[in-house]
């Protein structure tokens, strides 16, 4: 890992902060940092694996930041701290199983500064893995929402209602993202690293970003139609569009009745 050498600095000061501590077994590196692409300013993200009684003491106090954990004092650069979360090795065996994307995704470049505990790295590395076994419902999903928020939009317009025009607009370009993403069977890392994700797919539509971009700045029917033309031609998704808003109604205005896990969560 090539760390810029400030960042190198904190992560030892850090590592030495809490190795000799029972409590904490393990700490690993995430963020920026972990992934290659931190600015120079940018502050050390980590999360610190407790003990499990440790991890369930503070889960029942109720004073905040009792699972957090956030210094300025270990780092020389200016403005810079590092930034982590408490978590426990129970919690990474359940993100590994059931993990959503960008849970998953957290994990991607992530390294132990320290570990106390055996196979520690063969786990981090189950963690960051696409959900091959979801891949059909996920792509069905995400190209109906596609179609959804492109007819929303244009009701919106309609109307004239701007915080749905906005809210379409966004629910678009999010979902047109989350597709081409699960088509590259690429991780949802949440909305602050969609675009950068999207830059790094092979397989999409040649102005994708810039029909997103343009769609953002501009939420008009024609730069509607241009984003939503350019991923339903991409390739045949298999679904027509009555089954796309039947999917809607069943799956999203309905999902009451069976108590599902809102999409974004996915």
């Amino acid at each position: 890992m090539d760390l810029q050498a400030h960042h190198r600095r904190a992560i030892d000061r850090l590592a030495d902060a809490y190795r000799d501590d029972p409590c904490f077994p393990a700490l690993i590196i995430g963020g920026s940092v972990a992934k290659g692409c931190a600015r120079p300013d940018s502050d050390v993200d980590f999360l610190i694996v407790a003990t499990e009684a440790e991890f369930d003491r503070r889960r029942r106090l109720v004073k905040p930041g009792d699972l957090f954990i956030n210094r300025q004092d270990l780092c020389d650069y200016e403005g810079g701290y590092v930034d982590g979360k408490i978590i426990s090795l129970s919690f990474l065996e359940e993100l590994a199983e059931k993990g959503n994307e960008p849970s998953r995704a957290a994990f991607e470049g992530a390294f132990a500064a320290y570990s106390h505990i055996p196979d520690l790295d063969a786990l981090l590395k189950k963690i960051p893995v696409y959900p091959e076994h979801d891949r059909g419902r996920r792509i069905k999903a995400f190209y109906c929402m596609v179609f959804i928020q492109h007819w929303l939009i244009h009701e919106s317009l309609r109307h004239g209602n701007r915080y749905t025009i906005t809210r379409a607009a966004s629910q678009l370009a999010l979902f047109a993202g989350r597709l081409v993403l699960a088509h590259n069977r690429k991780l949802f890392p949440y909305h602050k690293w969609l675009t950068h994700a999207l830059e790094t797919v092979e397989d999409k539509p040649a102005d994708l970003l810039t029909r997103i971009d343009a769609l953002l700045d501009q939420p008009t029917a024609e730069n509607a139609n241009a984003l939503f033309q350019q991923v339903k031609d991409f390739q045949d998704w298999g679904i027509s569009d009555l089954e796309a808003y039947t999917w809607f109604m069943t799956e999203v205005e309905w999902s009451w009745m069976s108590g599902t896990t809102p999409m974004e969560d996915w």
